[in-house]
């Protein structure tokens, strides 16, 4: 990228905001810390659990299994003490709202008229759990999940679509996530970044950026 291509892109209006879920507005869904908890209260095997995980979850984020089949390869490959509709609880419990971080998206919506378009990673179950459950879809424009669209980041199509499902231009973006290598990606398609560290660097970073009041001018 060019110098100049830079300075334009800091000092194009912002109308549309790409969010992660897991690690900025939620706690991470299904990671290796719940896997290891879930290990330890099922008296499962740790080690042989998270092999089952890495060979097959990918399949699962992309909307290819659902998730009684990826739990059918992942626990219930042979009989267990406890039941389907019990670990899929503990799975469900795992997820966490992060408040400030919501009410700071909610915020730059109603101040700045932003569309808010989310961008993750994660199965189609546990997606609709976690819209349902923290009523994301009060706030959020857009769900563009791995699991609806077939692909999952870091893979560039995933934010091609988002900028086609919420008619925006990238550098007319800003993404917020937790993981450095997709923000890199995102950044590679002119869409600008925030690594999300913590709510208030997150939150000095977004104020920093010269905001759009009127997201469709006429």
């Amino acid at each position: 990228m060019t110098e100049t291509s830079k300075t334009s892109d800091s000092q194009a209006p912002v109308t549309t905001l790409f969010c992660d879920v897991g690690g900025v507005l939620l706690t991470n869904g299904w990671d290796r810390n719940a896997r290891s908890l879930a290990a330890e209260t099922f008296q499962l095997d740790a080690e042989d659990m998270n092999e089952r995980h890495h060979l097959t979850f990918d399949t699962y984020e992309e909307g290819e299994l659902s998730l009684d089949e990826y739990l059918d390869r992942l626990v219930f490959f042979k009989p267990r003490s406890f039941t389907r509709e019990t670990f899929r609880k503990f799975m469900f419990d795992q997820s966490k709202p992060y408040p400030e971080m919501i009410e700071l998206v909610r915020r730059m919506k109603a101040e700045h008229g932003l569309k808010i378009v989310v961008v993750s990673n994660e199965g189609r179950e546990l997606t609709e759990h976690r819209i349902r459950t923290f009523a994301l879809d009060c706030f959020v424009d857009v769900f563009v999940s791995s699991s609806f669209v077939h692909f999952r980041k870091p893979d560039k199509k995933i934010f091609r679509l988002a900028l086609d499902i919420g008619q925006a231009k990238p550098d007319k973006v800003v993404y917020i996530d937790d993981r450095s290598l997709f923000v890199e990606v995102a950044s590679s398609i002119g869409i600008r970044g925030i690594v999300h560290k913590d709510l208030a660097s997150t939150r000095q970073q977004l104020e920093a950026m010269t905001y759009s009041t009127s997201p469709c001018p006429i």
